[in-house]
């Protein structure tokens, strides 16, 4: 068993599952205004970053699990899909573009009425969809989709390991599953100041404008105690995946792994 599952939303007792589902529901309405603002905007640019690492695969049927309110899925459609549907400045990768498909799975309906309306209003709804899903017991055919993403999200898997073995198993051969989370920055002096924003400005934020004092303690915890860089790999092989690579970013505070089925 790995840290981070031990660790729950609200206490000790119960499903970590159904804590998540119900800390999501709660902080559903504040969550995108929150994410931006204590990211400063640097979490847009990690997930460009990821997507257009991914796009050299070509991938046509994605399946973006803890999609939440619907972020990653929604910028992999803009910079991915057949048409320009980017914000405007923002230059798009044309080499890339292809008609793409692409289901967020999430534990969460408020977060994911949240990204229905988002959807709506961008206009991809032919290209997004949304659907509940339990990332350990996946709803899909094996071998179902050409790439599986998880942004920000892995970390409050109940079981990494068997998370991990369903997004494998429903990926097709050759298929790829991309991977972006929040970690602890190695080294001096951002380690330190990354424990000051995490442990005292997250909470603190968190819990003025979301009203709810425990999800902003909880998503640090996680963050902490997940495994990283050479860990996490080791992990990734261990369940079944082949060519592994993985990336830092912004000085460590976000990693990207890349995997192929």
């Amino acid at each position: 068993m790995y840290k981070q599952e031990k660790i729950n939303p609200y206490s000790n007792e119960g499903e970590k599952h159904e804590q998540v589902e119900a800390m999501f529901d709660n902080i559903a309405p504040t969550y995108d205004t929150l994410n931006h603002t204590l990211s400063m905007g640097t979490d847009k640019g990690w997930r460009r970053k990821a997507i257009d690492r991914l796009g050299e695969h070509h991938p046509h049927t994605i399946l973006d699990i803890a999609t939440g309110t619907g972020d990653f899925a929604i910028l992999a459609a803009q910079r991915l899909g057949p048409t320009p549907a980017s914000p405007k400045g923002e230059e798009l990768p044309t080499d890339m573009r292809q008609d793409v498909s692409i289901l967020g799975a999430d534990l969460s309906e408020g977060m994911m009425d949240e990204g229905r309306k988002k959807v709506k209003v961008l206009g991809l709804d032919n290209i997004i969809r949304f659907q509940k899903e339990d990332c350990l017991h996946l709803s899909f055919e094996n071998d179902r989709f050409d790439a599986v993403t998880v942004a920000y999200g892995v970390r409050n898997f109940q079981d990494l390991e068997t998370g991990l073995s369903e997004m494998l198993r429903v990926l097709k051969p050759g298929g790829h599953l991309l991977i972006l989370e929040l970690a602890t920055p190695p080294h001096f002096p951002m380690k330190q100041l990354f424990w000051l924003y995490s442990h005292v400005w997250m909470p603190l934020v968190g819990r003025l404008v979301s009203k709810d004092k425990q999800a902003y303690k909880y998503l640090p915890a996680t963050m902490e105690a997940f495994p990283q860089g050479e860990v996490m790999e080791k992990i990734l092989y261990k369940v079944g995946y082949t060519k592994v690579e993985w990336k830092r970013f912004t000085f460590g505070i976000c990693t990207m792994y890349l995997a192929e089925k």
